[in-house]
C-alpha cells in the first residue's frame, strides 16, 4: 500500500509528535548553554556477549548511552533488568538495543513463509526485553540479507513493509517506535529500496535509523534523507565513509563477500580518510531541527586499527566530537576529561 499517498501524508507532519520523537523547531538556541537536545550513545557489537565491559568502557568515557544488539545481551535475555541495574549503577541508559543474534530468532522480513515468525519474535523481543528498561523509545532493526541472487525486488521491500506495519503497529502500544536501518548488504540498502521502503511502510508505525556511513556506501546523501525523511528518523547513527565517496550515487560496496556489508569501507570520524560524510554539517542540521532523540557511534571490530582498541577509538573519537563539532564535554557526557 502507498502510504506516501496524500490520504496518507497528513500522519508525516504528525509521525514527530510521538513522545520522544525528534521534534521540528529550528531554533539553533536548542543547544544554549552547551548542552544540545541530543545523547551520544556508542554501539557495543564489538564485545560479543561481554556487555558489561562495553559498559564499563563507556562509563569511563563518560557516554551516556550504549547500543547493543541481541547477541550482546544474549545472557540477559529472560532478566533485563538485571541489566537495567548494571547501566544504572554505571549512570548510563541502553539508547535501544538492536535485533540479530541469539538463539530462536527470525530476521526474514520478505520471505511470506517466514515473516510471520518474524514479526512475531520481534514483537517478543521488544514487550520482553525492551520495554521492561522503561526509558527506550525506539527499536532499532536491521532488515536481514538480501534474497539469493542479490537482487531485492519490489515484491520483496512490499513484503518486508508489510512485517514492519505489522511488527510496528504492536510495539507503538509498548510505548516503543520501530525504526529499521537501511544497511549496505541487506534486503533494504539503495534510493529507490530506501524510498520503496518508506512509501510503503505506515508512517503511524514505523521510523528510520539514518546510518551516515550505510546511506554513503548505498549511494545516498545523508543530508538529503534526513531532510525528505524528517518526521520519521527516529535515531542517527555516526560513522564516517571513504573521502572519495563524497557525493556517491551508487552502491560502493561489492556485491559479495565480506565487504558487501561495508566492513573495511567504514572509517571512524576523526580518521583521515572519513571525509564522505560531512559531521560538521549533518551535526548543525540535528541541532537547528532540536533533535532530542540520540546519536550513536555505530563501530564494529573492522574499525579497530591494528593493535588498537575499540575503547582507544571511542577516545579519539569523543575529542573529534569535542574539538572539531565544539560539544561542550561536561555538558553532554559525564566525564568530561576523558
Amino acid at each position: 500500500m502507498d502510504f506516501a499517498s496524500p490520504s496518507r501524508r497528513r500522519f508525516l507532519s504528525g509521525a514527530a509528535a510521538f513522545a520522544g520523537a525528534a521534534t521540528m523547531s529550528a531554533t539553533p538556541a536548542a543547544a544554549a548553554g552547551g548542552k544540545l537536545p541530543f545523547r551520544y550513545s556508542y554501539s557495543a557489537i564489538s564485545w560479543d556477549t561481554n556487555v558489561e565491559e562495553a559498559i564499563r568502557v563507556g562509563h569511563k568515557l563518560g557516554f551516556p548511552g550504549v547500543e547493543p544488539f541481541r547477541h550482546n545481551v544474549v545472557n540477559y535475555l529472560g532478566r533485563p533488568l538485571a541489566l537495567k541495574k548494571i547501566l544504572d549503577d554505571a549512570g548510563m541508559q541502553m539508547a535501544t538495543c538492536s535485533n540479530g543474534g541469539g538463539p530462536d530468532f527470525s530476521g526474514n522480513f520478505f520471505d511470506p513463509a517466514k515473516a510471520a515468525k518474524t514479526v512475531a519474535d520481534h514483537i517478543k523481543f521488544a514487550r520482553e526485553f525492551i520495554k521492561p528498561f522503561g526509558y527506550v523509545n525506539h527499536f532499532k532493526m536491521n532488515m536481514g540479507p538480501r534474497p539469493p541472487g542479490y537482487d531485492t525486488s519490489d515484491d520483496n521491500i512490499k513484503q518486508c513493509a508489510e512485517s514492519l506495519n505489522r511488527i510496528g503497529m504492536e510495539t507503538l502500544k509498548l510505548g516503543i517506535r520501530l525504526a529499521p536501518h537501511p544497511h549496505v548488504g541487506s534486503l533494504v540498502q539503495n534510493q529507490h529500496e530506501v524510498d520503496l521502503l518508506m512509501k510503503e511502510t505506515d508512517p503511524r508505525y514505523v521510523w528510520m535509523t539514518a546510518d551516515t556511513a550505510h546511506l554513503v556506501l548505498g549511494g545516498l546523501d545523508p543530508i538529503e534523507v534526513l531532510t525528505t525523511y524528517w518526521p520519521r528518523i527516529a535515531e542517527i547513527h555516526y560513522k564516517g565513509a571513504p573521502t572519495k565517496l563524497k557525493g556517491n550515487r551508487k552502491v560502493a560496496v561489492p556485491r559479495t563477500g565480506p565487504e558487501s556489508g561495508g566492513h573495511n569501507w567504514f572509517r571512524n570520524m576523526s580518521g583521515p580518510d572519513s571525509g564522505g560524510v560531512d559531521f560538521p554539517r549533518i551535526q548543525r542540521y540535528l541541532v537547528e531541527k532540536n533533535f532530542n532523540g540520540w546519536v550513536t557511534l555505530d563501530y564494529d571490530a573492522s574499525m579497530i586499527p591494528k593493535g588498537s582498541t575499540m575503547e582507544a577509538v571511542l577516545a579519539k573519537d569523543k575529542q573529534y566530537i569535542i574539538n572539531v563539532l565544539k560539544v561542550d564535554p561536561k555538558a553532554n557526557f559525564t566525564n568530561g576529561s576523558a
